[in-house]
């Protein structure tokens, strides 16, 4: 089978290589509408953001028997979540882009949401749901992505995967808390289990 060619040959790289500069590692090359990009990773970090500050309110606000090693389990996916913040704000200035830092409608472009309930159980339930949340977010865009952007893909694919075993580990910390003496499931999720 004979290699493939390039392309372009490598005068023509060379030469668009020394057009617009200023973009960076944006090229000719680059298919994608970048706007609507830039608008999906800045919803992504509103949500990695959110994501961040929610498990630290539940670190330390979570109280009970089993609170220490359920709160530890909270600040370590908070230390997590903000990995993933930088890393796409990171991408986002890659894509000649401004990453969106600010308080001022970080719950609008957020895809999960803030909610920290008074007890330790529909604290673990709350980051189910927003793990969940983020997972299905992060499928979509990587969809959107596809193969135009493989950089991005890759970062949000190991992203993504991050956030599964997150969404894991809520359903185990749910799933083992009833049998340390505490409820082991908020009612809701109760009900639910019982209709499958």
């Amino acid at each position: 089978m004979a290699a493939k060619p390039f392309l372009s040959d490598i005068q023509t790289i060379r030469r668009r290589a020394r057009e617009h500069m200023a973009r960076g590692a944006v090229t000719d090359s680059y298919t994608l509408d970048r706007q609507t990009v830039l608008k999906l990773l800045n919803e992504a970090l509103a949500t990695e953001i959110v994501c961040v500050l929610r498990y630290k309110a539940h670190h330390y606000l979570a109280s009970g028997i089993n609170a220490k090693s359920v709160a530890a389990e909270f600040l370590e996916h908070a230390n997590e979540e903000q990995a993933h913040a930088d890393q796409i704000a990171e991408r986002i200035t890659q894509l000649d882009g401004t990453p969106n830092f600010s308080p001022d409608g970080l719950s609008g472009r957020s895809h999960s949401e803030f909610v920290v309930p008074d007890d330790l159980a529909a604290m673990i339930e709350e980051n189910l749901v927003a793990e969940r949340i983020a997972i299905d977010s992060y499928r979509e865009i990587i969809n959107y992505i596809g193969d135009a952007d493989t950089t991005t893909k890759r970062m949000l694919e190991e992203i993504l995967a991050m956030e599964e075993e997150h969404a894991e580990d809520m359903k185990t910390l749910m799933e083992d808390f009833g049998k340390k003496g505490e409820p082991a499931k908020p009612k809701g999720v109760a009900r639910a289990k019982k209709r499958k």
